[in-house]
């Protein structure tokens, strides 16, 4: 049984922030946009003069119930750590701050001395305040003498989130588990991705290995990192090959791997299996960067061999030469992105970028009602956590530790320079804190994301909702929670954001020189795949199945579900042609004769006074218009379980959308099954589709002489309606054509009228098909 709509819809709140009061742009301030939250802040950056014999300090804080700890520096006296430590205001119930020196030699932790630290003492700092300067305390013993040795250098201040120190400070609430690194709020930014585009000439004199071979089949197989293309095969079938030929890929700065090419010689017809007749290795620093159309010079590489026993190169010096043209072009929009959620649109060189239009800012409050995601034996329920992601920039909030309702109350801003884009924003949760606690490999679970359109917000206002958290699982949609967020667009200039309306969506490069479907599918493939491996080498990193999962990875597989979605969204635009049609209908019906003959008398007026057509027309589209002013979406849109189908799927169609490609399916029913429905559905779009063709091709046969009777016919009447028009005013035969349309169904005799006739007896192409 379907869950009630109202279960997934949108909420509009009234946090507790600053922003809610100062909505205009001259007021608004840095972290207006969450409720402010108060943290204690201890920095331990070093100590000296340690007693003789210290071999490994270390410093534990002590605040009422929490406990935290510096790193351990080995067999020094004069320790360094610079480690920032936060407590949570309100969860401190204890008067001083009790800062332990310990020496952990020997497995051991022996008190070197402390320092207490009234909490009551402490002073406020508030952003942008210059950083409160650390002092030097005595250290002193467990009876609170001080010692003759021994000082330990401290800052303590009171401040909120939007302190400097907070994205990297140590956490009171991560006190519980191990690696606290990966539960620290982080900002990444994607690699920056060229198109690498490789044009492949021709090659001279390359040697077979078989004198004796004939007609080989030669082609280049060019290979970047972890990519592998290939040209087509020559049709010159000797060993001088011409191709003439893009190959593409994508390129990450740095530029790590090189570009390596080989050429090779096809052995068989209808296996992979070749024979390598030289290649060159090509670093990519040095390659040419183009932001235009400009023609790039071509170049002849001396091919290297691999042979002998010991596989060592052979530079064949007075043979085997390959012509190429090698360059990055930064023109293009790199994209790695769903093209319907893409939150960048700006080409790869800087030097075209346009200026920023607005600022984008979001505030991410809180989260409710999430499922506990942890198994039973672990003893957690849900360590959750955000990624948002803005063109090029991704922001992580901290980790919020074993609990259902998180409070991150953490800010973030983009710069925008095109309103066409999306802000998207994920929730997860933390699999890297089980698996540094050793209890194996754990996945970042997806608990539902959240997409914003630019365009859909007004600049300046202040929006906050709370987002239901949506996630299609194979057991159907099952609702994880809800995000609290706050969303603002500052525009910087009107006329500036005005006018990117008029500019096209993508760079130059993509019109002067467009790229095929299957390549920019495949470039996709790459960017994304580039982007989730240098996301995770960072630290933390951020996991494959996150990024993938931000970017809408397979989002283009097929899915019964979502051909029927998309099925009914095209109903939906034809509905209002469909009812027009249905309108003129009951008019030329006489249903209710009224209102037929008032038809008929703006008909006359319609053709009696020409010229107000098009005034009438816009004026009745201006008014359409300002009438449903008042009914204009109140909410920036969010998912919506019924028109994507969620709600009413079934289980067989959940089963097929969460298999996998190829498919993991053994049993050979359930795969005949499938393939069957799967033709079923194909067949009627086929049959569509050709419908559509059909009708175009009749129109188009008219003038063909294809039926030379018909297009005769055709023609004569042509000639015959160009006298007719001449002579008779355009009035009256407009007016016959009109009354002959509306006339009262009893002048009818139910057949299709001449022109159908004729046009349906017109050939098509459908003969010349297969």
């Amino acid at each position: 049984m379907a869950k009630p709509k109202e279960e997934f819809s949108l909420k509009e709140t009234k946090p507790n922030i600053s922003g809610m009061q100062n909505t205009s742009s001259t007021s608004m301030t840095r972290h207006d946009l969450v409720e402010q939250m108060q943290f204690m802040f201890v920095k331990i950056l070093k100590a000296k003069d340690l007693a003789a014999g210290i071999c490994n300090p270390y410093v534990e804080l002590i605040v009422g119930n929490y406990k935290g700890t510096t790193r351990s520096i080995e067999k020094k006296s004069n320790p360094e750590w610079s480690q920032v430590f936060a407590f949570k205001k309100e969860r401190i119930q204890a008067s001083a701050l009790e800062l332990v020196v310990r020496d952990k030699a020997n497995g051991s932790s022996n008190m070197i001395g402390k320092v207490m630290y009234n909490i009551g003492d402490i002073p406020m700092r508030v952003q942008p305040d210059s950083p409160l300067a650390p002092q030097w305390y005595r250290l002193e013993d467990k009876n609170g003498v001080k010692l003759r040795g021994g000082e330990l250098m401290v800052a303590v201040w009171m401040g909120t989130q939007a302190d400097d120190a907070f994205s990297d400070a140590w956490h009171s609430d991560a006190a519980a588990v191990v690696g606290d690194m990966y539960t620290r709020s982080k900002i990444y930014h994607s690699p920056r991705l060229w198109y690498l585009r490789v044009n492949v000439i021709e090659a001279k004199d390359l040697v077979l290995r078989d004198k004796n071979r004939k007609n080989p089949e030669i082609f280049v197989k060019a290979t970047l990192g972890n990519f592998v293309l290939r040209s087509r095969v020559s049709q010159n079938k000797n060993v001088n090959p011409v191709w003439n030929e893009d190959i593409m890929f994508v390129a990450a700065e740095p530029f790590e791997e090189p570009l390596v090419l080989s050429v090779e010689d096809k052995l068989y017809p209808n296996k992979e299996e070749s024979l390598s007749l030289g290649r060159i290795v090509i670093p990519l620093e040095n390659s040419m960067k183009r932001v235009d159309n400009a023609a790039v010079p071509s170049k002849w590489y001396n091919l290297v061999q691999v042979g002998g026993d010991d596989q060592k190169e052979v530079m064949m010096r007075f043979s085997s030469k390959l012509e190429m043209r090698i360059s990055l072009d930064g023109g293009y929009h790199v994209l790695d992105e769903a093209t319907n959620y893409s939150s960048d649109l700006m080409c790869t060189s800087k030097l075209l970028w346009r200026p920023a239009i607005g600022l984008l800012e979001l505030g991410i409050l809180n989260a409710t009602g999430l499922q506990v995601i942890k198994a039973q034996k672990e003893k957690r329920t849900t360590d959750a956590y955000c990624v948002a992601k803005y063109g090029t920039k991704w922001v992580r909030t901290r980790t919020i530790l074993d609990t259902l309702a998180p409070h991150w109350n953490q800010q973030f801003s983009w710069d925008v320079y095109d309103l066409c884009t999306v802000l998207t924003i994920g929730v997860f949760d933390n699999g890297h804190l089980m698996e540094e606690a050793g209890k194996g490999t754990h996945v970042h679970e997806r608990i539902g994301k959240v997409r914003i359109r630019l365009s859909t917000l007004q600049s300046d206002r202040l929006y906050t909702h709370s987002y239901p958290l949506l996630v299609l699982q194979p057991c159907g949609l099952k609702k994880m929670g809800e995000i609290e967020l706050a969303v603002r667009f500052s525009c910087a200039s009107l006329i500036d954001m005005l006018q990117t309306y008029s500019l096209p969506l993508l760079p130059k490069m993509h019109y002067l020189s467009p790229l095929s479907v299957y390549q920019l599918e495949s470039l996709r493939h790459q960017a994304t795949i580039i982007t989730s491996l240098r996301l995770s080498r960072a630290e933390p990193p951020l996991k494959k199945e996150v990024v993938d999962y931000m970017l809408d990875v397979g989002s283009n597989m097929w899915s019964i579900r979502k051909a029927k979605a998309n099925y009914d969204r095209v109903l939906g635009i034809f509905s209002g042609i469909h009812a027009v049609i249905k309108w003129v209908e009951h008019i030329r019906s006489w249903t209710n004769t009224y209102t037929t003959i008032t038809i008929h008398l703006l008909f006359l007026i319609v053709v009696f006074f020409p010229e107000l057509i098009l005034p009438t027309m816009f004026f009745h589209i201006f008014l359409v218009g300002v009438w449903r002013y008042r009914n204009r979406p109140r909410h920036p849109p969010h998912l919506d379980t019924r028109l994507s189908g969620a709600d009413s799927t079934n289980e067989e169609e959940l089963d097929e959308e969460f298999d996998s490609f190829p498919s993991r399916k053994t049993g050979h029913e359930v795969i005949r099954r499938r393939y069957d429905r799967l033709r079923g559905i194909a067949g009627r779009m086929q049959v569509v589709l050709g419908d559509l063709a059909t009708q175009g091709e009749r129109v188009q046969s008219l003038i063909t002489w294809r039926d030379p009777r018909a297009t005769f016919i055709f023609v004569c009447f042509c000639l015959i309606a160009t006298l007719v028009t001449y002579i008779t005013p355009f009035r009256c035969w407009i007016i016959c054509t009109g009354f002959y349309v509306l006339r009262h169904p009893r002048f009818r005799d139910g057949l299709p009228s001449l022109p159908q006739n004729f046009l349906r007896r017109m050939p098509a192409r459908t003969d010349s098909m297969l």
